[in-house]
């Protein structure tokens, strides 16, 4: 059996794939449809609520880099030196990329009971937690 560090690496990496070529189509990667949530979520959003959201998801570079995409893509703006907020073009693309990114998960989760995705999400925040507070 290979260790769970072989199968996170492998699981995320086939996940950043995947959704990347699912995301194609609309000009996206999943760092991108990431920062999206976190604008469509947080009302009044600044950069640093986004790199602070995504800092475990990305580096600053990466996390920049996809807002300037997705605000000379349409998808955002600036309403506020600082602020971002979904477009109104933008908010109506997201609904049909939301669809796409559902029906990915749902692929993705066959054969997975609801259950049993609890229950790894749960052990594997558990490990998070004993490896960052344990000792050096």
């Amino acid at each position: 059996m290979k260790p769970i560090g072989y199968w996170l690496n492998r699981t995320d990496k086939a996940l950043t794939r995947a959704m990347n070529a699912t995301l194609t189509e609309f000009g996206l990667t999943r760092v991108d449809w990431q920062v999206l949530n976190v604008v469509r979520d947080t009302p009044g959003a600044d950069d640093s609520a986004v790199l602070s959201a995504l800092a475990v998801n990305a580096d600053v570079l990466t996390l920049k880099a996809s807002v300037d995409t997705l605000l000379t893509g349409g998808w955002a703006t600036r309403p506020a030196p600082d602020r971002l907020a979904l477009t109104p073009d933008g908010r109506h693309r997201l609904t049909a990329v939301t669809e796409r990114v559902d029906a990915f998960r749902d692929r993705c989760m066959t054969g997975i009971t609801p259950a049993e995705y609890r229950t790894a999400v749960r052990v594997l925040e558990r490990m998070a937690g004993n490896a960052e507070d344990g000792p050096p």
